[in-house]
């Protein structure tokens, strides 16, 4: 059977879970959600509560109160759900040569032991990374249990529409950013329900609905801002200079509003909208219909750029369209890159490119930005480090 992956708990929900519906104690580090035993605890469901949220060492090797069983720990065993990350003991983590020994860190679904470079007697584990849980891009197409991941993470009901879910759902902000950063698999790459209705088509969207739909324009103002122009060659220059300003644009695009997080509101509204945007991008990467962008979508987005480039181009109308064609047709680029990357095989220059992205998914969301390029990410010191190789035991 392979191993499955526990999330790291934030202490101040493990704290929060204290009632009936939902009650956990720990362990020292070891999370328990123990809300199905309230009902079958021999002393009562209200004495556990006085406890829910905190740790129960101490309670229950109280020979005063009442000295449990093995018996007792061994049902705390079945109700184990994570791990829970304090102050102390993510300090203790982070200074340990073998962080496994403080907190465990299972291998996840799939991921057998790798020899190192030191052949068969050198086997050792990847390592887990704490924030996603996986160890690497091949996890992410490890189907995802529904029924398991929604009765251990207690955060969406994949068989169910994810929407209102997300709106309803009353989650945390760090909570559902936890959540959403650790990645699931959905039948295969299907496309999970989003909201169950007549508008889930809307939420799909082919890769070849990009060029289908903007190469035309791009074409047809880059032919208009050609006749308002004095050559060909200055056509080109603004449209390069176009081009070259999307690299950018993409860049903070993705930095500064699609991962927002740190800024994040911490309601409904915000928490929503983060996952329409791009969360469920982070939480369902392998969905192949809700990778690129949906033409509704680009056209909001697009339009203040439009408005920009006729701005600081006002002397020119022509200037100006030829500089947001030549941004358009960049666009184009990254979303079929960022299709491709997570989908396809492909020459030598953009494998390196797809095992940059896809760590960004399953190792460290908060760095890696640039999709097409890590030129930005090599500027502004975002760029991915490449993962550690394990070391032999």
């Amino acid at each position: 059977m392979p191993g499955r992956t526990l999330p790291t708990i934030l202490q101040r929900d493990v704290e929060s879970r204290n009632t009936a519906k939902s009650c956990y104690v720990t362990v020292g580090a070891n999370v328990y959600d123990i809300t199905p035993f309230l009902d079958d605890h021999p002393g009562g469901g209200e004495l556990i509560l006085e406890y829910g949220g905190k740790d129960v060492t101490a309670i229950m090797g109280d020979e005063i109160s009442h000295t449990h069983s093995e018996a007792a720990y061994e049902i705390l065993d079945d109700h184990l759900i994570g791990f829970v990350a304090t102050n102390s003991i993510m300090d203790a983590v982070t200074k340990s040569q073998h962080p496994d020994s403080i907190i465990p860190l299972p291998p996840s679904e799939g991921i057998q032991e790798a020899p190192s470079k030191g052949g068969a007697a050198g086997l050792t584990s990847k390592p887990v990374y704490m924030t996603t849980g996986m160890s690497s891009a091949e996890d992410l197409s490890v189907e995802t249990d529904l029924d398991s991941d929604f009765k251990t993470h207690k955060f969406l009901n994949l068989n169910k529409p994810l929407l209102m879910q997300v709106w309803n759902g009353g989650f945390s902000k760090d909570f559902y950013l936890e959540q959403v950063h650790r990645p699931r698999h959905y039948k295969g790459g299907e496309s999970a329900p989003l909201f169950g209705n007549f508008l889930e088509p809307l939420s799909k969207t082919a890769w070849y609905v990009v060029p289908i739909v903007w190469l035309p324009p791009v074409a047809y103002g880059s032919y208009l801002a050609g006749q308002g122009l004095s050559s060909l060659w200055e056509t080109a220059s603004y449209w390069v200079l176009g081009l070259c300003l999307w690299t950018l644009v993409e860049y903070g695009l993705h930095r500064g509003l699609f991962h927002v997080d740190k800024y994040l509101p911490d309601n409904r509204v915000g928490i929503t909208a983060h996952f329409l945007l791009h969360g469920i991008h982070h939480y369902l990467p392998m969905d192949k219909l809700r990778l690129v962008m949906p033409p509704t979508l680009f056209v909001a987005l697009a339009t203040p750029f439009w408005k920009l480039a006729h701005f600081v181009f006002a002397y020119n109308w022509y200037a100006a369209t030829a500089v947001f064609c030549g941004g358009i047709f960049g666009y184009i680029c990254y979303d079929l890159t960022h299709y491709f990357l997570h989908h396809r095989t492909l020459p030598s220059y953009y494998r390196e490119l797809k095992k940059y992205h896809l760590q960004h998914h399953f190792a460290d969301y908060e760095n890696g930005f640039g999709v097409t390029s890590r030129f930005w990410d090599r500027v502004f010191g975002t760029e991915l480090a490449p993962p550690k190789a394990a070391k032999a035991a």
